[in-house]
């Protein structure tokens, strides 16, 4: 059974969760080939997984023919089922591993990339994710959640079908609480967030803007920790992703799909970390304080982060991050300049 526990050291919460360690390993030699007929998330080996949550589909649940396909993580980190009841050891203090821990198979395609993916193939993905948001957000009990995408070894992951995974927590990482602390701060000085201002700052510079499509932009982050990182973020106050209009997700997806073809036509079949940064699923003690101006300050936002190189100790030790790639010089590449 997993456990979330308090590092008093660094305030910050640790999952431990043994049945990760069962996890499979990712072959290498797997990667772009073709598939043995065993992976689990293709179409047809239905069996191999636990029932489907969701499916994009016009059949039966738990057969092939779907669009996109929701099934519980079988190595979860965390369980809906247990209760959420804390416990105390003299200053230790932790909380069954309570959650939700879910994956997303992206397409039924095993060797496609996001680049691979019609605009509306990576719509379908998004509208599961909006679906996946309201359903977990009736859970009162869950206040985070996290919703990224692991491609590659170097990304960390572990099967090469691709897919997203979703993990819903109910506790508020600290990263998370600290953003919301500054970002508060920043609208009272100003009567704006910090990530309307950080585009705008990019929109005005021209230099890291590489498209832009309906209310939304993509950019090299002006302080990119990863060589060709790349940031969406809308244009207009759209506080979640589960917000956006029909047409928004349209233009999201056409967006993404129009970054990804840039990054692969400069970097080729590369690995990467993909992640949304969304604003709590429910209010608890850790947030309700910020809760009430959302709608006001605060963003949704997807970062796209290739894993070229691997991070060291230096990264590790100190959480700072060195990156060797200007990212101008990275900008003008994904505009073809």
């Amino acid at each position: 059974m997993s456990e979330i526990r308090l590092d008093r050291v660094h305030n910050q919460y640790v999952l431990i969760a043994p049945e990760r360690l069962h996890r499979p390993s990712i072959n290498t030699k797997r990667l772009g080939r073709e598939r043995n007929g065993t992976c689990p998330l293709c179409s047809g080996n239905e069996h191999l997984t636990p029932h489907e949550i969701f499916a994009l589909r016009d059949n039966a649940p738990n057969s092939a023919g779907w669009k996109t396909r929701v099934v519980p993580n079988i190595y979860k980190a965390v369980q809906i089922e247990l209760a959420d009841i804390s416990k105390r050891e003299g200053m230790f203090e932790s909380i069954p591993g309570v959650g939700a821990h879910e994956i997303l198979i992206d397409s039924p395609c095993h060797d496609c990339n996001m680049s691979d993916l019609e605009a509306q193939e990576i719509e379908n993905w998004l509208r599961t994710i909006i679906i996946r948001i309201n359903d977990l957000k009736n859970d009162k009990r869950l206040i985070h959640l996290s919703v990224f995408k692991n491609f590659g070894l170097n990304a960390g992951a572990t099967q090469d079908h691709p897919h997203t995974q979703l993990i819903a927590l109910p506790v508020m990482p600290q990263d998370e609480i600290v953003f919301l602390e500054r970002n508060m701060k920043y609208y009272r000085r100003h009567g704006r967030g910090i990530i309307e201002d950080v585009l705008q700052n990019e929109i005005s510079a021209k230099v890291r803007v590489i498209h832009e499509v309906g209310n939304f932009v993509a950019f090299c982050p002006y302080a990119s920790a990863f060589p060709f990182e790349v940031m969406i973020v809308p244009s207009v106050n759209i506080r979640c992703l589960n917000t956006c209009s029909r047409k928004d997700t349209t233009d999201l997806s056409v967006i993404i799909k129009k970054v990804f073809q840039s990054l692969h036509k400069q970097l080729g079949r590369f690995d990467y970390n993909l992640f949304f940064r969304l604003p709590p699923l429910n209010p608890n003690f850790e947030n309700e304080t910020f809760m009430g101006y959302m709608d006001e300050n605060y963003r949704f936002s997807l970062r796209i982060t290739p894993r070229i190189y691997r991070v060291g100790g230096f990264e590790v030790a100190t959480s700072t991050f060195i990156n060797s790639v200007p990212p101008e010089d990275c900008a003008k590449l994904l505009k073809g300049e």
